[in-house]
């Protein structure tokens, strides 16, 4: 099997310059002692211990005890792709056959998942790094998911600074929530989304290369601090609504 990226970053990426000249900003890696730069084939690892010393190690070392050596993609167990949180995805592969006459394997694997609904889940090792995947059917291709190990996940309690408090709402305060939420149901088109912060900083970069001004966007809205949730709700129905064309009644 063949991996390729599905995914292409369209950030704008911007080198480095001190302002005033045309001088590029330029990182080196420098010995912190001699001041004198260093070449990448001199450089190893080393890992910080609770004591404040360093363990080195060398490239080979990590090669060494890199398991799954052989960039084989060994599948361990089908599962209920609905059963995958979404929180554990991190970024998607597609996956080829390496030869055309491999295709015939592939393609049964392919329909097999998609009748089941199953993912593979499979652990492999890639740039120095193990990996834990699913692989799952896509349209007929095979998809590799990498995903987040379970302690790579933090807890919502670990992380938020105020975690909600209460009991659970319900009863007209709740059918409000939800008919308010149901008159914003549409169908799921990733197409109808896209990054308009780049579209701009390309725009900025065409007017500023041909000597034009730029023009300034308007401020964002400020923050309310709206703790009503039905009124919050109700201005994102009547923000969605004006940007369809439609009447707010």
């Amino acid at each position: 099997m063949e991996l390729y990226s599905a995914t292409t970053d369209h950030t704008v990426h911007f080198n480095q310059f001190q302002r005033g000249t045309s001088d590029r900003i330029r990182y080196k890696r420098v010995n912190e002692r001699t001041g004198r730069e260093v070449p990448y084939d001199k450089i190893v690892k080393g890992h910080e211990t609770d004591n404040g010393e360093y363990v080195i190690v060398e490239p080979e070392e990590l090669d060494e005890i890199a398991p799954g050596r052989s960039r084989t993609l060994d599948i361990e167990a089908f599962v209920d792709l609905d059963e995958i949180d979404p929180v554990h995805f991190q970024k998607t592969y597609w996956l080829g056959p390496a030869k055309a006459e491999f295709s015939r394997p592939y393609l049964l694997l392919a329909q097999a998942m998609k009748k089941t609904n199953r993912a593979g889940i499979a652990l492999f090792v890639m740039r120095g790094k193990q990996y834990l995947t699913a692989l799952t059917e896509d349209k007929g291709i095979l998809a590799v998911h990498t995903l987040f190990f379970a302690d790579e996940i933090r807890k919502p309690k670990d992380v938020l600074d105020v975690t909600p408090q209460g009991r659970a709402p319900r009863g007209k305060e709740l059918d409000m929530a939800v008919s308010l939420v149901e008159s914003m149901a549409d169908d799921w088109r990733p197409k109808d989304y896209r990054d308009t912060y780049t579209e701009r900083v390309t725009k900025l970069i065409k007017a500023k290369q041909k000597g034009r001004k730029v023009k300034v966007e308007d401020e964002p809205a400020e923050a309310t601090g709206v703790v009503d949730l039905m009124e919050a709700l109700q201005r994102s129905v009547e923000a969605s609504k004006k940007k369809r064309g439609k009447k707010v009644s």
